[in-house]
């Protein structure tokens, strides 16, 4: 089940922590976005401290904008707060420079620390061990940290450390800052600067502290960046550390930010305390908005890393700003606000962090005015919200996009004049906060005004038809943004004529519970009686182009009539549709860019309004979904389409999908990450685990869950907030045990296996005598009968013979290499992992860290060539026999595998469905012989290590199995796995009746002996 898309992967996982162990320059600028660290205030993109050529460093304020040419306004990059850079001996530290001997660099999602760790030789030939960490502190949202520590390895001589503030950075070749001042104080130095246009002032203070050795600092005030400089005589194997403090403050929220941030410096704690805040911060924000999931390693994490980037983006203490289609982690769109926070972003907050689901609403109220003069100018009542918002709410949508070619036609943009959902996507929002919450105090005061002006405008905008006798809504783009002129669009239609049903109850709502607040908002919208009876009309007579009989929607008028089109003739493509077709040719197909009318229904879904029910998401999903470019299309599609396939029983799309829209920014398979992180698709990605694989259904009662969870999770826990409590769900997959619930929830799944099968055929031989091996005592000796609850298969060997291919891709190294290897040589790797085979191979030749991670992902690169050939008639004789027995009789099923490719290897092979629980390669550190990866799938199986039979056919494997102080069947020559409770010639014939008989003999056997002992 991974996403094939990306088979070789750039980074390893634990369930918290994302780790990067070799450096490529051609990913600078798309791991500087993946490296992003922030608090809600700003955020920081993972640039180096040291600086790095073509790199693109940023620091986003969220709210300080400044004019632009052509994109109207845009989120300036503030001064760098990160510059600290070291001096080896007269060589500067840098990466494109001498020779990096170690690199690891990690990004802890616990507390958001990003860490990185280097040995580097200098060009001089002095070798030093660096590491950097830093984190931008969630307990106090303008306070910054950066540590770093300098070990000497093999050289004495002078270290220089500069630790800076670079006061003149810039947004793509544009400078938005002008100087006004800067200085030093105790210890340290500040920074005033304010941007050009919107005039908004930034004051930033540093202070540093050495440890590990006698030096004093120096301040330069060179215009524009002030320096802390120090410099000390470096001893080999002796740690100097180097702390860099920073605050930060703005304008916006403080009258004299530069006196604030010297202020807040004075007054700071040392680093540590700090970065304590910061870990107590977090742990509190996890406690309400984690996921766990258990039995997809890589899904536990990348998970929690798109929760982590919408949470450091979110406007904790400030409800003026909103968060951008980007975060606050790129350039791309500028920082401008779009419908993805209201839609995909928000239910996130919604549900966990409410206060924060409140502020991004509010910001909206906030910027109406801008929304009104929109409408003015388009010559509308009302609100008319921005496709492209900032800081005021007037439009930002560029007019044009300029492409790079000198000579081709710039493109205009019609999304500003014709996307104009976006006016009940917002409503939509306020309309779900206040179900979720209850908040009428919030919404007499801001939610009612913004729903009831967007109301007004809906009334001005819709023309009706005396032909028809219908309101239409013409000349608008959906959804779908491939067609940019159409009429009619399903998605806009029904989306107004929901708000205006919504307008209604909100506007009688508020009459008789606030009738102050009523007559106010009368007189200042200029709302009658007359207005709202028009809003009942249009709610009656609106267009909406659909078949009752078939259920079958059509996205906009003459949709039908456009030429068809087979996404599959365009495969294989990195590019999109539009792209391929060009802008005009494309209007002319029915080819469509992201979900129009599937999330139409997505949104209808949850209460169930017209037009969702479960004959009209099959219908539409069948003409709709091979219609859509939902591999280059647009990055809010595979979400949407993960949910609706989850809830038409359609599981390995969805899981497919979801894993599509979970890796796009880690895997980068869109191309466009180094632009931002791509904020709309983790809002998705949320809603899918929750409302998709959890099913998540919201009652009177509270929510409760129907799941559904993808083959292969044995567990999804989360919790809920809804009007005011706390809904906890823990929910087990299937073969697990039931489900369970300790807050509200409906249950429907459970364990559906039967009891095992006698068979009569002939025994399994036993090699192995019954009497119990000293060392390896067997499972749970009190006992006669052995309560075995599930199977833990190796894949080389066992279920499938991947060792020739392993051999292959080791040859083709080794022979490049010029290191001797043959069939004989690769029977020592059975069972190794890849580095400890790799250290086999080269012996006591001499190579770099760095060439040995080099020639790992190397030989992974063959591997993995070589397995995307694979098909199931790859597995062994009885593998399926046996696995499919076992499921029947009610035992789990698990993977133990080093290999970090086991997902790939069990997708090739066809039998994903029938695994319970994945340990591979990522899942622990210490690989066999090691118990870890065993007793990490029994825990993923939920059931005890004596519960539990491992089949394996290597050395380590048997050794690591009964480690673990579980069961173990041995394949292969006695002479290798001979230590194993059974040994088997392979699985050929191999019946579940006749291991439990067997495993019963050497219990009972077991359990005599022990008796005659006592």
């Amino acid at each position: 089940m991974p996403n094939a898309q990306c088979p070789i992967p750039q980074f390893t996982y634990t369930d918290w922590i994302l780790i990067e162990t070799q450096f490529d320059p051609e990913q600078l600028q798309s791991k500087e976005t993946v490296f992003t660290i922030g608090n809600g205030y700003l955020g920081t993109r993972g640039s180096f401290e040291e600086g790095y050529p073509h790199a693109s460093p940023a620091t986003f304020i969220n709210g300080v904008y400044d004019d632009v040419p052509v994109v109207y306004t845009e989120l300036v990059n503030c001064p760098d707060w990160l510059p600290l850079i070291v001096i080896v001996n007269g060589d500067r530290f840098r990466l494109d420079q001498g020779e990096i001997l170690h690199y690891e660099r990690q990004l802890d999602l616990r507390q958001g620390l990003l860490t990185r760790a280097l040995r580097w030789r200098s060009p001089s030939g002095n070798t030093i061990d660096i590491s950097f960490e830093r984190f931008a502190s969630l307990a106090d949202p303008h306070v910054l940290a950066l540590r770093c520590h300098l070990t000497p390895v093999d050289f004495e001589g002078l270290i220089e450390v500069q630790a800076s503030i670079n006061g003149y950075p810039e947004n793509q070749g544009f400078n938005h800052w002008e100087g006004l001042d800067q200085g030093k104080i105790d210890q340290g130095i500040w920074l005033q600067r304010r941007t050009r246009s919107s005039r908004i002032e930034l004051g930033m203070a540093a202070k540093v502290t050495i440890s590990g050795s006698e030096a004093s600092l120096q301040v330069n005030t060179a215009p524009g960046y002030p320096t802390l400089t120090t410099s000390f005589f470096g001893k080999a194997q002796q740690t100097v550390t180097v702390e860099k403090i920073v605050t930060v403050f703005t304008s916006r929220e403080i009258e004299t930010p530069v006196t604030a941030a010297q202020e807040k410096l004075a007054h700071l704690p040392d680093y540590t305390t700090l970065l304590k805040a910061n870990e107590q911060a977090w742990n509190q924000v996890w406690q309400q908005s984690d996921i766990l999931i258990e039995g997809d390693s890589t899904a536990t994490f990348a998970v929690r890393y798109n929760l982590f980037q919408l949470l450091i983006a979110a406007p904790w203490n400030d409800d003026r700003v909103s968060i951008p289609a980007k975060t606050l982690s790129g350039f791309g769109y500028r920082g401008h606000i779009f419908w993805d926070t209201e839609i995909f972003m928000h239910p996130l907050f919604l549900f966990t962090q409410p206060a924060i689901a409140r502020n991004l609403l509010s910001y909206r109220w906030h910027t109406l005015a801008g929304a009104r003069r929109k409408a003015i100018h388009y010559g509308y009542k009302g609100a008319m919200f921005a496709w492209e918002s900032a800081e005021t709410g007037d439009e930002v949508t560029p007019r044009w996009a300029i492409g790079s070619d000198f000579y081709g036609e710039d493109v205009r943009i019609w999304c500003r004049d014709r996307e104009i959902h976006i006016n009940a996507d917002i409503p939509y929002a306020i309309w779900n906060y206040w179900q979720a919450t209850a908040d009428d105090e919030w919404m007499q005061k801001y939610g009612a005004e913004v729903i009831l002006d967007a109301a007004i405008f809906w009334s001005s905008r819709v023309e009706f038809n005396p032909e028809r006798e219908k309101y239409e809504i013409r000349g608008v783009i959906g959804a779908d943004e491939y067609h940019e002129l159409v009429h009619n669009n399903a998605f806009t239609n029904r989306m107004a004529q929901w708000h205006l049903e919504k307008a209604i109850a909100v506007y009688d709502w508020l009459t008789h519970k606030f009738p102050e607040r009523a007559t106010e908002l009368e007189a200042k919208l200029q709302l009658t009686s007359q207005e709202t009876l028009h809003w009942q009309d249009i709610i009656a007579k609106i267009l909406f182009l659909y078949d009752p009989s078939t259920e079958l929607i059509e996205q906009f008028e003459g949709f039908f009539q456009s030429e068809d089109i087979n996404l599959a003739d365009y495969e294989p493509r990195d590019r999109s549709m539009q792209a391929i077709l060009g802008v005009d040719q494309i209007n002319k197909y029915q080819v469509i860019k992201q979900p129009d009318i599937l999330m139409l229904l997505y949104l209808m879904r949850e209460s169930a309004d017209f037009p969702y029910n479960e004959k009209a998401l099959q219908t539409n999903w069948d003409y709709y979904a091979p219609r859509t470019d939902i591999t280059y299309g647009s990055s809010l599609g595979p979400s949407v389409q993960a949910i609706l396939a989850s809830d038409l029983g359609k599981s390995t799309e969805a899981y497919e999908q979801f894993m599509r829209a979970l890796m796009v920014d880690l895997e980068d398979n869109r191309g466009n990450t180094r632009d931002g992180i791509h904020g709309a698709s983790a809002g998705g990605i949320w809603q899918a685990v929750i409302f998709g694989f959890g099913g998540i259904q919201l009652t009177e009662n509270g929510p409760v869950a129907n799941p559904h969870l993808p083959p292969g999770w044995t567990r999804l826990k989360f919790k809920l907030h809804w009007q005011g409590k706390w809904h906890e769900f823990d929910l087990k997959g299937l073969g697990t045990g039931g489900l369970g619930d300790k807050g509200t929830g409906d249950w429907g799944l459970g364990d559906k296996g039967t009891k095992g099968i006698t068979n009569t055929q002939s025994p399994i031989p036993n090699t192995q005598s019954p009497i119990p091996n000293p060392q390896y005592p067997i499972p749970n000796p009190q006992s006669p009968i052995p309560n075995i609850q599930g199977f833990i298969f190796d894949l080389d060997g066992v279920l499938t013979d991947t060792a020739e291919l392993h051999y292959l891709a080791w040859k083709k190294l080794a022979d490049e290499e010029g290191i001797p290897f043959n069939r004989e040589a690769n029977e020592a790797l059975r069972g190794v992992s890849r580095r400890a085979s790799l250290m086999l191979i080269i012996g006591d030749r001499p190579y770099s860290e760095a060439q040995i991670q080099e020639m790992m992902e190397r030989k992974n690169r063959y591997y993995v060539e070589l397995i995307q050939n694979m098909t199931p008639k790859d597995l062994l004789p009885g593998a399926i026999a046996l696995l499919d027995e076992l499921r029947q009789a009610g035992i789990k099923i698990g993977i133990g595998s080093a290999s970090k490719n086991a997902r790939t290897v069990l997708e090739r092979l066809g039998i994903v469905d029938k695994v319970d629980a994945i340990a591979d390669g990522y899942s622990v550190q210490e690989p066999k012989p090691a118990p870890d990866l065993f007793l990490y799938a029994a825990k993923q199986l939920g059931i005890k290590p004596e519960q539990s039979v491992v089949v394996e056919d290597a050395t380590a494997g048997i050794d690591a199995a009964l480690a673990a102080g579980m069961w173990a069947v041995g394949l292969g020559p006695v002479e290798r796995v001979g230590a194993a409770h059974i040994v088997l010639p392979s699985l050929a014939g191999i019946k579940w009746a006749d291991l439990r008989d067997q495993f019963s003999k050497i219990s009972a056997n077991i359990f005599k002996v022990s008796n005659s002992f006592q």
